[in-house]
């Protein structure tokens, strides 16, 4: 399965975006009087009507707890939570569904592994980050190092926010005893060298994690083939519900790791005296599900892979290329990473405004963006810059929403230059 680059896809942008636009109510909305640009899609994607209507569906006709009622609701329920979790194996091309855990976000997936498997890590052992870290999967490792004594190791990034690869393998050695690492940068856009990583970790006999939150949306992932040991990601992101994460893991190494959390649907038995666990993955599951954003997530995924991940990509990789070639055009405009393989996310600066400024010209324009840290708050120290303002892009943008972005941006300048 092809994990390239978004700029180096090869398949014709074939989309019907209008058709595929018309599946999104919300595009309708007119902030400010003014046609909805949406472009903070890093954040949050929009969620199409397909997946409303089966969060819907389940409330009016399936609600019902799951793996505990032997009455007709309850089977209903249990099947369809359960197929999501098949969708959601066939995505990731993961070998059993079992090694699909579900959880409450894609930070709860990170603090599970931070949490489960680093209690097998002791005072002195090494994990190792890069700089481009979302705070999700810097500051669980944090909490660990107070408790455990682990020593966090940060691999630097180069002044186009690439992984400086040949410190990071400097960073890798016999004390290294977990690798943790964001697979496309939230704030900059950069896909990151993960096989390289992997291979690299493995060859200590380090695991590693894959924070995924943008990758999920915006290209095929094969875990089988990356030989990645966990793989985090956000449904919310990639046209699914809020409310719901979901955290791959070898089957090998989610056996030996004890629960995250205890109570009902982890257990086997339970007395006073002792409780015996669930089987995969039920272990990692403790309480009522989120049943209905379980089904919501299935529904993405079907209509992800009914679109076809391969013209997601190639559509993505032209936006990306106009959006550039656009924003290269506005005075005083200076983009923050420019990484030459990159998802399609523009993060700048301008001489003229404040990114904040930048972003509340552009909303009374239509136009969302996100302007902040982007909860990479040591990436903005290492350029030296308070903040960004971020466009990112989905498969239901348009080049002519990206000639709107270009045409509020001048009138930035106009009103502060």
């Amino acid at each position: 399965m092809s994990t390239a680059p978004l700029e180096t896809a090869k398949v014709p942008a074939v989309l019907d975006v209008q058709a595929i636009r018309r599946d999104f109510p919300i595009l309708s909305v007119r902030p400010h009087g003014k046609p909805l640009v949406y472009l903070d899609n890093a954040a949050t994607s929009q969620t199409p009507t397909a997946v409303i209507e089966a969060i819907q569906n389940y409330y009016e006709s399936e609600n019902s707890n799951v793996h505990r009622g032997i009455h007709f609701l309850s089977q209903i329920a249990t099947e369809k939570f359960e197929a999501a979790r098949t969708k959601v194996q066939h995505f990731v091309n993961a070998q059993h569904s079992h090694e699909i855990i579900f959880t409450s976000n894609n930070t709860d997936s990170i603090n599970l592994v931070a949490n489960s498997y680093g209690s097998f890590l002791t005072e002195g052992d090494e994990v190792v980050l890069t700089h481009m870290e979302h705070h999700s999967n810097i500051v669980p490792w944090q909490l660990l190092r107070e408790r455990n004594g682990i020593v966090i190791r940060v691999a630097p990034v180069n002044d186009d926010c690439e992984l400086i690869l040949e410190d990071f393998e400097r960073l890798i050695g016999p004390k290294t005893k977990f690798v943790s690492v964001v697979y496309v940068s939230n704030s900059m856009g950069t896909i990151n060298p993960v096989k390289e990583i992997i291979r690299m970790a493995h060859a200590v006999g380090a695991p590693v994690l894959l924070d995924s939150a943008q990758a999920a949306p915006h290209f095929t992932i094969d875990v089988q083939d990356l030989d990645c040991d966990f793989l985090s990601f956000a449904p919310h992101k990639m046209c699914g519900p809020t409310g719901i994460g979901v955290l791959y893991g070898k089957t090998e190494l989610l056996d030996k790791m004890p629960p995250y959390r205890g109570g009902g649907d982890m257990i086997r038995s339970v007395t006073f005296d002792q409780t015996l666990y669930n089987d995969l993955p039920f272990k990692f599951e403790a309480g009522t599900p989120n049943v209905a954003d379980a089904i919501g997530l299935g529904a993405a995924v079907d209509y992800l892979t009914g679109i076809g991940m391969d013209k997601i990509i190639a559509h993505e990789a032209e936006l990306l290329a106009y959006g550039t070639e656009t924003l290269n055009q506005i005075d005083g405009l200076r983009f923050i990473g420019r990484a030459k393989h990159k998802a399609a996310v523009l993060s700048f600066v301008m001489e003229s405004a404040h990114p904040h400024d930048i972003g509340q010209i552009l909303d009374q324009e239509g136009i969302a963006i996100r302007a902040g840290h982007h909860c990479t708050q040591p990436l903005m120290q290492r350029f030296g810059i308070p903040a960004t303002a971020r466009a990112s892009m989905s498969f239901y943008n348009t080049k002519e929403e990206l000639d709107a972005l270009g045409a509020a941006l001048h009138k930035v300048n106009e009103v502060f230059g």
